[in-house]
């Protein structure tokens, strides 16, 4: 799914980047570019640190160690030392890498901070991290090593390491190669650093809200799915739709709610299954919980979501660091670096991310059971007894959400003091992003297995058919994965309906019905 971006790809000011840009630099290596703005700002904050690094009065992160070495004041001498020596000591990050995707985003985040003009870093600097951007050099970063506090401190290092041609990077072409190596292919000089350059490269929120605005990227789409997989459970079960009706979900207005209604109605117009059992003989009243409360589960997940968008939007339009440079010229310590607004919604999306994968669970599990299934065969199976149908692909849908469930545990009230006690209260941002990034891996499977058991379901309700919009969707889903029959190899199947989920194709075919989803 493409992301449209301007003619000169990403323009990096002082202005806040949009989700999308971030996104798109991320993931489509949309190229970047400075504005003559940010260049003006960062020249004129620049002559305020050289300034002060003239000075022989100690000024934290011109003329002094960090953290809980701050009182000491650096002599001129050594100060080129002290900056190399901070990214050296800092990049000490362990374990398997971390994906590009979130490296590019965090690369791009710490550059926009960089033109905010409050840093202090030089113009050369800003521009050779624009250039590995834009070479498709991605220094290697590490899954262990960030406390979110002072930001992502060690992951960021790497990135500055890189930028110094120290460490190991991945280059355009995806090889692991020295960084001074793929510079120079690159055309690439390393940057020398200057006074405060190497405390500026890597104090930033950077890495936890690069993973979430991926995240909430990804999650929008995944609430569409987690609609579109109801809807066709609903229909499979013979389930009412009366209960979505617009005034019944107004006398609740939460906003997700009544969008998540309005996409199962459109989803499950027209459908001849509905239609089939309308009439005064239908005793269906109240359906289970997790068919007549979808809306109100997928909905809680949408207003969550608009939560987090709207601390994710706030922190884009922030300049984090420390310390931080101001239009007076005076430099300024301050707590902006703590991870907490950023770690507490990373960890919020977490719940939902569990809960409405718990809810399309149970309406699959509800498909397989001859008691509850209202005529389907047991377990969906061809002939059940010699066949076991989709038994098991629900074991693996439950078996993620148990994953889902812990990893909806808060990491961001686990903190743990560092730095001799200087730094005695860290956010966990970092770990709050990475688990969320295996919750909505997770939560794509389980819908993955619902739409998959739905589309069976539904077609074995033949000579009954159901609605354009979810046909449309089962069609698409035949192009990869047979249609019911006697037993197959199934976890082919099930990743390829991941991969539909994942590349939005299930999505594009109902959304050719009813139009586009909200």
């Amino acid at each position: 799914m493409s992301i449209r971006v301007g003619d000169k790809g990403v323009e990096v000011g002082p202005e806040p980047l949009t989700f999308d840009q971030v996104v798109a630099v991320a993931r489509e290596d949309a190229p970047v570019t400075l504005t003559d703005e940010a260049i003006r700002g960062i020249e004129a904050t620049r002559a305020h640190v050289e300034e002060l690094a003239a000075r022989s009065t100690p000024v934290y992160g011109v003329s002094t160690g960090f953290g809980a070495l701050a009182t000491r004041h650096i002599p001129p001498e050594l100060r080129a030392r002290l900056q190399v020596n901070i990214i050296r000591s800092h990049a000490a990050g362990s374990g398997p890498e971390v994906e590009r995707e979130v490296v590019r985003a965090m690369m791009l985040l710490r550059l926009r901070t960089l033109a905010s003009g409050r840093t202090g870093v030089r113009p050369a600097t800003a521009r050779a991290l624009a250039a590995l951007l834009n070479g498709g050099v991605t220094p290697v970063v590490h899954e262990y090593g960030s406390l979110g506090c002072s930001g992502d401190l060690a992951p960021l290092s790497h990135v500055a390491l890189a930028l110094i041609g120290e460490g190991m990077v991945r280059d355009a072409a995806g090889e692991l190669r020295p960084a001074a190596e793929a510079l120079a292919e690159a055309g690439i000089e390393p940057v020398t650093l200057g006074a405060k350059e190497g405390l500026a490269l890597i104090n930033g929120t950077d890495g936890m809200l690069g993973m979430l605005v991926l995240a909430m990227h990804d999650l929008r789409r995944l609430l569409k799915h987690a609609d579109l997989a109801a809807a066709m459970s609903v229909e499979a079960l013979l389930g009412t739709d009366r209960v979505f009706a617009a005034d019944l979900q107004a006398l609740r207005p939460h906003p997700g709610q009544g969008t998540s209604a309005a996409n199962l109605r459109a989803l499950l117009a027209d459908s001849a299954i509905m239609e089939s059992h309308r009439g005064p003989d239908c005793t269906r009243v109240q359906d289970a919980y997790s068919l007549r409360c979808s809306p109100q589960v997928n909905g809680a997940a949408r207003d969550t979501l608009a939560h987090a968008e709207l601390v994710a939007s706030r922190e884009l339009a922030s300049a984090v660091d420390n310390p931080v440079v101001l239009p007076d010229g005076r430099v300024e310590s301050n707590g902006n670096f703590h991870g907490a607004p950023v770690a507490y919604v990373l960890d919020f999306l977490a719940i939902p991310a569990a809960d409405v994968a718990s809810m399309s669970e149970r309406r699959t599990d509800r498909l397989l059971d001859v008691a509850r299934s209202h005529g389907l065969p047991a377990f969906l199976a061809d002939d059940p007894g010699v066949d076991s149908g989709h038994m098991i692909a629900q074991y693996t849908q439950a078996a993620v959400v148990s994953e889902l469930k812990r990893l909806a545990v808060p990491a961001s009230v686990d903190s743990l003091p560092s730095s001799a006690m200087q730094e005695d209260h860290v956010s966990m941002g970092w770990n709050a992003a990475r688990k969320l990034r295996r919750s909505l891996d997770g939560l794509t499977r389980v819908l993955a297995v619902e739409i998959l058991t739905a589309a069976r379901a539904l077609q074995l309700r033949a000579p009954l058919r159901p609605g354009p919009a979810t046909a449309a969707v089962v069609a698409a889903l035949r192009d990869h994965v047979p249609p019911p029959g006697p037993d197959r190899y199934l976890a082919p199947e099930i990743e390829a309906a991941v991969r539909l989920v994942q590349d939005g194709t299930l999505l594009a075919a109902a959304e050719t019905v009813t139009g586009p989803l909200a």
